[in-house]
């Protein structure tokens, strides 16, 4: 496999070729590192979420967008297909990398993650990066520094002038679409969660409706997980059958049915308080090799309509 790191910077340069066009806008950093604003201070829009997702996943997955319907209404989609589950989904387009500190709050995706390789599932998949260059894409209200280029450039091992940092805000076009795109990751990854293999899963594609785009971040966080967890459906092929995969549906958790709005605020909109089984795919179809093709869950239309405010 090529470096996913080469791969996401051939597609953050054609970010950088055609920003005017994508409404995104690239920053040179003193350090020399680069920041490309994909819908902070900028609109940004579909085309810029689509190739942000492309850049997410380094380039291993094909994205699209298409109109579908939420409860009878007309809503843009958006698709993600890939057949390197494990290094395109859990190795790169997770949302792994934290991004703490007083002065920055964030969180990270990207191939720049493979580069440092010590999340679990890098052991998994058996693979880890090597390159001069890196991408890490960050999710915040705010544009990265100087600082967080160094955080990124120390822990992957490379020069400042070498990170590229694709930004955006969750309540923005190009958010709505990139976290949208996550309904394949987050089935692959509730299956890695269980001990399932993540070679045995040969290919996934996953859809979800595009979220309404709001400015508040905290309803932009509810209305994006509702759209994967009550909308989000997803086609996995594996080889090898197993309980596990009855998992991947956000209805294996005990809070199903209820908005994520209700979720986030009984947990005092603590992320990391809830319960992982909450982020999954709405419903999917299992495809085992040679074997049986299972169905989970299904959508619920009305609850989306609310959240979406239809």
């Amino acid at each position: 496999m090529e470096s996913i790191n080469r791969m996401a910077v051939e597609l953050v340069d054609e970010a950088l070729d055609f920003a005017d066009e994508l409404n995104v806008a690239p920053y040179e950093l003193e350090s020399g590192a680069t920041v490309l604003d994909f819908g902070i201070e900028v609109d940004g829009g579909t085309e810029a979420g689509v190739l942000l997702a492309e850049i997410q996943t380094a380039g291993l997955a094909t994205v699209t967008t298409r109109m579908g319907r939420v409860d009878g209404a007309p809503v843009p989609h958006v698709e993600l297909s890939t057949d390197h589950p494990g290094i395109a989904l859990l190795c790169s387009q997770k949302a792994g990398w934290e991004l703490d500190f007083e002065f920055f709050d964030g969180l990270g995706s990207g191939p720049a993650r493979a580069l440092v390789g010590e999340e679990t599932e890098f052991e998994a998949v058996g693979y880890y990066d090597e390159f001069d260059l890196t991408v890490l894409s960050v999710e915040s209200i705010d544009l990265p520094d100087d600082r967080i280029a160094k955080h990124v450039a120390d822990l992957a091992g490379v020069e400042e002038s070498g990170v590229f940092l694709p930004a955006y805000a969750l309540g923005s076009v190009a958010g709505s679409v990139a976290a949208g795109s996550r309904a394949a990751e987050l089935a692959v990854w509730q299956l890695f969660e269980t001990g399932y293999d993540p070679g045995k899963i040969v290919s996934v594609s996953g859809s979800a409706p595009i979220a309404p785009v709001g400015y508040d971040e905290s309803a932009a966080m509810a209305r994006t997980n509702d759209a994967v967890a009550y909308g989000g459906e997803v086609h996995l092929t594996v080889t090898e059958d197993d309980d596990a995969l009855q998992q991947i549906t956000s209805d294996a958790a005990g809070e199903f049915g209820r908005p994520f709005a209700e979720i986030f605020e009984a947990h005092d909109w603590d992320f990391e308080a809830l319960p992982e089984s909450v982020f999954g795919p709405a419903a999917a179809t299992v495809d085992v090799i040679d074997g049986r093709t299972y169905t989970f869950g299904g959508r619920d239309d009305a609850l989306l309509a609310e959240s979406f405010g239809f």
